[in-house]
């Protein structure tokens, strides 16, 4: 791994599984997943972090976990240290010590134990707030051990309801002016009503997890209408092609990990 230069925009990545085919999924079926294309997509997906500005970190050394590619759920990287999960699928586990590794010469590494349990997914971050998705994957004492560790940094941590989807990300991404994308019908959005929310298109659920890194915001290509909205709020936005990850129930947010 190379060094850090100071105030460089990094992400984080994993090459897809072999096995992703066998992974974890809740709120999808078990569509094929072509892994050839899954690994086409995730080069250029990595290539758009790279035109985005970040400096890109591959790892591939968890290959044989099917969802190792989604490494976001792993860790909360906050300012001033990163927290590796305990994440709620105990498939997922075995990520963990890779990831926890590739984020020591970027921040200081705290980690939240079991019994907790918490997904990084479901951790939406708005500035010195934290919105925590109540999801299948993230529990009360979850959230409680993730307050513990941020709120001494100046965090406000708040619960979210999850009802539809599998993690908050799914439905709930911070946009760089402080507003929510939002699919309400999958979230209670009553705890971000302090911030104006920008609905996606009912006809583009799951649209709602786009992925703001420098100055353009990162899209699935399968959002059209969702991606024309944002540009008519006057956000620079970039499409990626994820149609193999969608179908392991996962967005563009899940495959990286933004330090700044």
């Amino acid at each position: 791994m190379t060094a850090r230069a100071v105030g460089e925009l990094t992400a984080i990545t994993h090459l897809p599984s072999p096995h992703m085919q066998g992974g974890e999924r809740t709120y999808v079926g078990v569509e094929r997943i072509d892994y050839s294309l899954a690994l086409e997509q995730h080069a250029a997906y990595r290539a758009a972090l790279a035109a985005c500005g970040a400096h890109v970190i591959t790892l591939d050394a968890n290959c044989e976990l099917p969802d190792c590619a989604f490494v976001e759920d792993a860790a909360i990287v906050l300012d001033e240290l990163a927290i590796v999960t305990s994440m709620g699928a105990e498939s997922r586990r075995g990520e963990l010590e890779l990831i926890a590794e590739a984020l020591q010469p970027y921040r200081d590494v705290r980690r939240i134990a079991l019994p907790a349990r918490i997904d990084g997914g479901d951790v939406v971050r708005a500035g010195r707030s934290l919105f925590v998705g109540a999801s299948t994957r993230t529990d009360a004492d979850g959230l409680a051990a993730l307050r513990e560790l941020a709120r001494p940094l100046g965090y406000q941590v708040t619960a979210v309801p999850v009802r539809g989807c599998l993690h908050l990300k799914t439905a709930c991404s911070a946009l760089p002016d402080g507003r929510f994308l939002v699919n309400p019908q999958w979230i209670d959005v009553v705890p971000l009503a302090g911030s104006k929310l920008l609905p996606v298109p009912a006809m583009e659920p799951w649209a709602a997890d786009v992925l703001a890194i420098g100055s353009e915001i990162i899209i699935a290509d399968a959002f059209p209408s969702t991606r024309a909205l944002l540009e008519g709020e006057g956000f620079a936005t970039r499409s990626v092609a994820v149609s193999e990850f969608a179908k392991a129930e996962a967005g563009v947010t899940c495959l990286s990990l933004i330090l700044e």
